[in-house]
């Protein structure tokens, strides 16, 4: 079965953030990541519908 197709999961944070947690881009929720990360930030609600949105984009 060729599993090619499965998206890359974003590895967590390595560095144990605290309060205050960045916001999800999509919901404005806060999420698992704290502020000072780089990049988009999605709450795993959010992580977890954009992935099922690129698996099935096919």
């Amino acid at each position: 079965m060729d599993e090619s197709y499965r998206a890359t999961p974003v590895p967590a944070p390595t560095v144990a953030g605290g309060p205050p947690f960045a916001e999800c881009v999509l919901c404005r929720k806060p999420t698992e990541y704290p502020e000072s990360v780089k990049g988009v930030t999605l709450c795993p609600v959010c992580a977890w519908h954009e992935a099922q949105r690129a698996a099935c984009s096919g």
